[in-house]
């Protein structure tokens, strides 16, 4: 007996010793092999140029033409700024671990990291349910579009959608702190996520897992089922028109911000909500949503919308 507590003395005085020696992680990013990182650099980098041009000129296409001063255009503007600071929390990180021999960041870095990245997918999740309540109130209550969708209710609802991203990322990471990292600090991605950090904690984490479900499965179900229901009713009244000229135009209206929805949804709940395994189709996942979506936003609403095509020319 004396001489177990004594040996569990000393385990303890290493997990300490373990704890305190770890002030980093290690991101092992998207490949081990030097001439793949040095491709992905490059495409990454043309992503990441693409997302800054397609997004701050989405920015100044709306602020400078006057016909694009309307609520669907005003929330599209904030959509376009949360790409740009959605992009730049992970993808400036990844490209400077893609040319280092070293790829580490700080435990506190990475939780800072992680911190932004709980405040942009947040956001933009009610970002684009608001979206889809505009385009419900424009297609389904045409003539009641200025009481429902006021600019005074504009400006609520973006400040509510921004404010229930901080509420969940200062939930789940002052929690996350309190983790306590030893022996394993690897991390098999280009950024830190918190089901990434959850493995990697040698303190019982059952209480963060438990939280970051209770906050993000509520936030994810009441966003998409309020974009779902206002695309039932969209659909229902878009099929109700007689012309098909009418039908077309309607369906163009939202059909920008259906497929924006679509590929943030889809590899967001895919990401969050899938056992954490450490396979490559989280990568995968992960870059659809945080990287490779806010560089397609742009080109999808200045593609298939009229209005900005005339606002460009």
């Amino acid at each position: 007996m004396f001489f177990h507590i004594i040996f569990r003395h000393q385990l303890f005085q290493a997990a300490l010793k373990n704890h305190s020696a770890i002030a980093e992680f290690i991101l092992l990013g998207l490949s081990a092999d030097s001439q793949i990182e040095a491709l992905l650099f490059v495409l990454f980098l043309g992503i990441y140029f693409l997302t800054l041009a397609g997004n701050l000129g989405m920015l100044l296409l709306i602020s400078a033409d006057s016909h694009l001063h309307s609520p669907m255009y005003f929330f599209l503007s904030h959509l376009s700024f949360l790409d740009l600071c959605f992009s730049s929390v992970t993808v400036p990180k990844m490209l400077e671990n893609l040319l280092s021999q070293k790829k580490t960041i700080s435990v506190e870095g990475c939780l800072v990291q992680d911190f932004f990245v709980l405040i942009s997918a947040g956001t933009e999740a009610f970002l684009l349910s608001v979206m889809a309540y505009d385009r419900y109130a424009a297609i389904c209550h045409p003539l009641f579009y200025g009481q429902m969708i006021s600019k005074q209710q504009c400006v609520q609802l973006v400040w509510g959608s921004w404010g229930l991203g901080f509420l969940d990322a200062l939930i789940n990471i002052p929690m996350a702190l309190e983790m306590n990292f030893c022996e394993t600090s690897t991390i098999p991605h280009y950024s830190c996520e918190l089901p990434s950090l959850f493995p990697l904690s040698c303190s019982d984490v059952s209480a963060n897992l438990t939280v970051m479900l209770c906050t993000m499965i509520p936030h994810g179900l009441v966003t998409f089922l309020s974009i779902f229901c206002s695309y039932v009713c969209i659909v229902s009244t878009i099929w109700s028109i007689t012309s098909t000229s009418g039908r077309s135009k309607a369906f163009s209206t939202c059909s920008s911000h259906l497929t924006t929805v679509i590929l943030f949804y889809g590899s967001g709940f895919l990401r969050y909500f899938m056992p954490t395994s450490r396979s490559s189709l989280e990568l995968i996942f992960s870059v659809q949503y945080s990287v490779v979506t806010p560089m397609l936003n742009p080109l999808i609403y200045s593609l298939k919308n009229k209005e900005v095509k005339a606002a460009v020319r």
